[in-house]
């Protein structure tokens, strides 16, 4: 039987309901577990924790909403990440971490071999945490780093961290999504990613909805999307005091970049399917290469 998903939120769960999930956990049942905004005691996230210490098929754990709600749990999902080598997408969204629970977290965080995907977003972090998640982000020919990052809400990090983290990013080797929404960034900040987001090869998403810009950040990320060939396909910018015109002009530049892509790979593939042919000295009509249809994410 293929692994399938439990998937329960903001209900409080008895503790007959937890050994059901500890169980399945256990038995390689479960590849998405979610609790999102659940009340559990304390001694059940320690159940839950070691369900995931034993489990080889989960992939996604969400835990958003208040779920990891003090320092020892904080602990316990430390050690559950040391043993675990399935996860791949870890979501805390909305937990107190601070910066000093996420250097509790950070050598499991580090270390696991599968975590590509990290949301962090309203966890009251400051520059501390956020030196600590750059250290995620490894430079190239690196080991593999993180492939997507959420870090929206977080107003006590300064610009000091966030420009520690634009370097991190222009260097990175992996990350293709970044979530910054609803951080005070402001146009000093956004001047700093723009350089990031030229630099790199693989970022594709930047959301930096609310984030205090005006059209002089706007401005100098639409040069840079007009002048720099970049990886960007997404760029979010609604709730910020930039006018709808520069907005459109930065959307519709990236629509023609990802268009000249797709093009691009279209005519690639087709390249691809006359040398396949020719190679095999297959000519006329009684003969074809059939290729899967490209599948755009």
């Amino acid at each position: 039987m293929l692994p399938g998903s439990i998937q329960i939120s903001g209900e409080t769960l008895s503790s007959a309901e937890i050994k059901d999930i500890c169980e399945s956990l256990r038995e390689n049942s479960v590849r998405l577990l979610s609790l999102r905004g659940c009340q559990l005691s304390d001694r059940d996230f320690g159940r839950v924790c070691r369900g995931v210490c034993e489990s080889h098929s989960l992939a996604q754990l969400n835990l958003n909403l208040g779920v990891v709600s003090n320092i020892n749990r904080v602990k316990q999902l430390a050690e559950a990440l040391k043993s675990n080598r399935s996860i791949q997408s870890l979501f805390l969204h909305g937990s107190p971490l601070t910066d000093a629970g996420l250097a509790l977290l950070n050598p499991a965080l580090s270390l696991h071999p599968s975590l590509v995907s990290l949301d962090l977003g309203d966890s009251m972090l400051g520059d501390e945490g956020i030196n600590l998640i750059c250290g995620l982000l490894p430079p190239d020919g690196a080991k593999t780093g993180l492939k997507e990052l959420t870090l929206s809400a977080n107003p006590a990090v300064t610009s000091k961290g966030w420009a520690r983290l634009a370097i991190a990013v222009a260097h990175s080797s992996q990350l293709r999504v970044l979530n910054l929404d609803y951080n005070p960034l402001g146009d000093h900040i956004a001047g700093m990613l723009a350089v990031a987001v030229a630099s790199s090869r693989t970022l594709e998403v930047l959301d930096l909805e609310g984030t205090g810009l005006t059209n002089q950040s706007a401005q100098v990320l639409l040069d840079m999307v007009e002048n720099y060939p970049t990886a960007l396909r997404t760029l979010i910018l609604a709730e910020n005091n930039i006018s709808t015109e520069l907005q459109q002009q930065i959307s519709d530049l990236l629509s023609e970049g990802e268009e000249e892509e797709d093009s691009e790979a279209r005519d690639g593939e087709a390249r691809e399917k006359n040398t396949w042919i020719s190679q095999n000295g297959m000519g006329g009509g009684d003969s074809y290469a059939q290729f899967k249809p490209r599948v755009d994410s």
